[in-house]
């Protein structure tokens, strides 16, 4: 079986789920990212999972985030940060809005000033075009 099929597998188990993970903003953890296509953020392990921040919480289900590295990336696509001594960086590109289902284990949380960096610097990256 590739990893596709047992991604799918995983992914089929995971949408069955009936609990549901309480997270909220500031929250890192690990999520069931999933195999992915060319150089979309994806998880490793059994789990197909990689940690990941809770950027905005939409409601109990929903939520956007932002996948993590422990290689410290530099440009406008990354934003690099500290968690209990240990070195992250956000992959600000990779921007994505999961389930709650797909929630593994809470990892930590970012501290509110890096949040807010972290959130102003994704303001610049998604600058988007006046529409009026």
């Amino acid at each position: 079986m590739n990893l596709f099929d047992e991604w799918n597998a995983l992914k089929k188990s995971l949408d069955d789920r009936d609990r549901r993970v309480f997270f909220k903003e500031r929250d890192i953890f690990y999520a069931s990212l999933g195999k992915n296509i060319g150089f979309e953020q994806e998880g490793k392990n059994d789990n197909f999972s990689r940690p990941v921040v809770v950027l905005r919480k939409f409601n109990n289900s929903v939520f956007l985030c932002v996948p993590l590295t422990t290689k410290q990336k530099a440009g406008i696509f990354y934003f690099n940060f500290c968690v209990k001594n240990r070195k992250n960086s956000a992959i600000l590109s990779q921007i994505r809005l999961i389930d709650s289902k797909r929630l593994v284990k809470k990892l930590g949380m970012v501290s509110v000033d890096d949040f807010e960096n972290m959130k102003r610097k994704i303001g610049k990256l998604l600058k988007l075009t006046d529409f009026s």
